[in-house]
C-alpha cells in the first residue's frame, strides 16, 4: 500500500530528527560545496534559511554574496483568511535577517514581489523529499507552488535534500509544481527526468 503525503512527511521529519548535530553539518558542509559549483558567481539564485532540521546552512548564503551571488530569500505571509499567498523576496545581507512569521529568519523590509523570482538564474527549494520525476514533498502549506509557477522557464528547481530524501516515487497533485534538479550531500546536483 502506497503510503500518503502525510504518513511520508512524518517519517522524514522522524529521521532528520534523529540525525546527530555531527551528521546534519557534515552534510551541510557537502551541499554547500556542490552549490557553489554550480552557482555562476553574478548570477541571481532565490534560496532559504533552512530551519531545524532542514538540510543546508546560513553560511551558503554568505558564500554567496562573497561570490557576488546576489541572493533573494522567501517572505512568507498568507491573507486575511489564513491562505497562503506566493511568496515575496528580501535580498540577503550578512547579520540583517529578522525573526518572521512561522519559526523563519527573513530579511527586513524592502521586499520584493513574487514576480522577481523570475530573475533568479536558479531557484534552491526546501524540501522534505523529492522523486526522480521531480514531485516534491514540501510542508504542505502551499507557499512555494504558488510561488515557482512564476519562475523563469530555463531556471532550474532545485530541491535541497538529504541522499535518502531522493526517492523513486511520491504522491503528487496537480498543482505541484515539478523540481528540474535535486542536490543532495553525497549525489550533488542530480537532474531530474520531470516527465
Amino acid at each position: 500500500m502506497r503510503q500518503t503525503k502525510t504518513q511520508v512527511r512524518a517519517a522524514i521529519l522522524a529521521a532528520r530528527g534523529a540525525a546527530t548535530p555531527q551528521q546534519r553539518a557534515a552534510e551541510a558542509d557537502a551541499l554547500t560545496a556542490h552549490l557553489l559549483r554550480w552557482v555562476t558567481p553574478g548570477s541571481t539564485v532565490c534560496a532559504y534559511v533552512p530551519v531545524g532540521s532542514e538540510p543546508g546552512s546560513a553560511d551558503l548564503l554568505d558564500e554567496l554574496n562573497d561570490r557576488g551571488v546576489r541572493v533573494l530569500l522567501p517572505v512568507a505571509r498568507q491573507d486575511d483568511d489564513g491562505v497562503p499567498r506566493p511568496l515575496w523576496w528580501g535580498t540577503y545581507r550578512a547579520g540583517t535577517l529578522v525573526r518572521a512569521a512561522f519559526g523563519l529568519r527573513e530579511p527586513p523590509t524592502p521586499h520584493l514581489p513574487p514576480e522577481t523570482v523570475a530573475e533568479a538564474s536558479g531557484v534552491l527549494v526546501p524540501a522534505l523529499a523529492v522523486d526522480r520525476r521531480g514531485t516534491r514533498l514540501g510542508r504542505g502549506a502551499g507557499f512555494y507552488d504558488r510561488t515557482l509557477q512564476l519562475a523563469a522557464d530555463a531556471a532550474p528547481l532545485v530541491a535541497v535534500v538529504r541522499d535518502e530524501e531522493l526517492v523513486d516515487a511520491l504522491p503528487a497533485e496537480p498543482h505541484d509544481v515539478r523540481m528540474t534538479h535535486a542536490v543532495t550531500p553525497g549525489l550533488g546536483v542530480v537532474e531530474l527526468r520531470r516527465e
